[in-house]
């Protein structure tokens, strides 16, 4: 091999250049792991699937969704570090520890699994020892947490893992379980989502009937186009700063069940 007389020019080529080139490097090693990592969780996805009381109604939701699911959230995680690093410190300073809120809330088929989000309310208490009322513990912070929806991105954590997904009925307290009627409960025939159809349509500010009306029409009706246009519309929604709030409460008031003979009011764009 012939020995070469070349000599950087500048700079860039001296100093930049090999470094930049060993960054791209990691980056397409990094990004194709991730890729086959994304392949294998949608393979073993599919094998699960063949148990399930749900089966899938078309190949995007079959075959490529939890695909998808799995790469974003991976991506989500390794990009957003410094500003879950950022976030958890701001936490920790507003609002005390521990910096996450874990709660169980049910999944697909019901099955219980552990949501992870940033806190967004202190733990203080009145004279008995009770935790006071939300929106006596719901700090300014913690409001901006909500209202731009970071306090949700945790829940990265949750896809990858397969507890969740990118676009789904949101995932509600276990003891909504025992309230829903037949139809509702179908809502959890797919993975709960870290937004949904609901979310991007009012948010807070529709009935629980409404908003399950929505959740079981979306379990129906799974597309790619629909999950795009529900990610499209709730960037929008979390820029207008839409339906954080019901008219009644700082989030939305406690599903009690729906009584006998109260319909949902919402029709579905198929009506």
């Amino acid at each position: 091999m012939q020995k070469t007389d070349h000599k950087p020019y500048g700079p860039y080529e001296k100093y930049i250049k090999r470094p930049l080139d060993l960054i791209c490097k990691v980056i397409v090693l990094i990004l194709s792991l991730i890729i086959a990592s994304g392949l294998i969780a949608g393979i073993i996805d599919v094998i699960k699937n063949r148990k399930s009381k749900h089966k899938s109604r078309g190949i995007y939701e079959a075959y490529f969704k939890r695909v998808i699911d799995f790469i974003c959230g991976m991506l989500v995680l390794v990009i957003l570090w410094p500003l879950y690093v950022v976030l958890a410190i701001m936490v920790r300073i507003k609002l005390g520890s521990p910096v996450l809120f874990t709660q169980d809330r049910p999944g697909k088929d019901e099955k219980i699994f552990k949501l992870y989000k940033f806190r967004t309310m202190t733990d203080e208490r009145d004279e008995k020892g009770e935790l006071l009322p939300d929106d006596k513990r719901l700090t300014s912070f913690g409001s901006w947490l909500r209202r731009t929806s970071m306090d949700e991105i945790p829940e990265a954590f949750n896809i990858v893992r397969g507890d969740m997904s990118l676009i789904g009925p949101r995932p509600l307290l276990v003891r909504y379980l025992d309230r829903y009627n037949e139809e509702q409960h179908h809502r959890h025939d797919v993975r709960p989502g870290l937004t949904g159809y609901a979310q991007a349509h009012g948010r807070n500010t529709v009935s629980w009937e409404d908003k399950f009306a929505m959740d079981v029409w979306y379990s129906k009706n799974i597309t790619f186009i629909g999950d795009i246009k529900v990610i499209f519309d709730t960037v929008m929604t979390v820029l207008k700063k839409d339906g954080i709030s019901s008219e009644t409460s700082v989030t939305m008031e406690e599903f009690m069940g729906t009584p006998d003979g109260v319909k949902p009011e919402w029709r579905s764009p198929n009506e």
